[in-house]
């Protein structure tokens, strides 16, 4: 049952938890589920092209985090649009990142090189309200808000019954 905007409650944690399983060549099963502050789930996959040995059978990773961030932006530009009383004729978002790529031995290394975000917004609002919109926007996105700061990512290794932080 979906919940409606009386019913939020004044905080919450979001939690989405993710079981991926490897099949064929590099393809990703994922199950994905959020679990709080109520329940759905999804089924996704991923799978890399020729250079990684893929066979391109779905978007590979990085495609879907791309599509993640922009479709987290457009989402909350539409819901806050009816809150914030600014009307949207059209809109269309176009992101664009990109990382650095580093030859390292036999594997490579990457990081993050730049993030952009075009927001095209037709809308007969003054400026200020689509600003204002968009800065909204922005703090309800929780990807942006993630990539936005300093992240702790643990990594732990399930070995012989145990868990072996990395």
């Amino acid at each position: 049952m979906a919940m409606s905007q009386d019913e939020m409650p004044q905080t919450a944690q979001v939690q989405f938890n993710c079981t991926g399983s490897a099949v064929g060549k590099m393809r990703n099963e994922l199950a994905v589920e959020m679990v709080r502050p109520f329940k759905e789930s999804f089924h996704l996959a991923s799978d890399e092209g020729a250079f990684h040995g893929g066979e391109a059978s779905a978007p590979p990773p990085l495609a879907l985090f791309v599509a993640g961030l922009t479709g987290c932006l457009m989402t909350q530009i539409r819901a806050f649009a009816k809150r914030l009383d600014v009307r949207i004729d059209d809109l269309k978002v176009e992101t664009r990142v990109v990382w650095d790529w580093q030859k390292a031995g036999r594997v490579y290394e990457t990081a993050p090189h730049s993030f952009e975000i075009d927001v095209l917004l037709d809308s007969p609002d003054p400026l200020e309200k689509a600003t204002e919109l968009i800065r909204a926007a922005q703090k309800g996105c929780f990807l942006e808000q993630t990539l936005g700061q300093a992240n702790t990512i643990r990594h732990r290794l399930k070995h012989d019954g145990r868990y072996v932080e990395i």
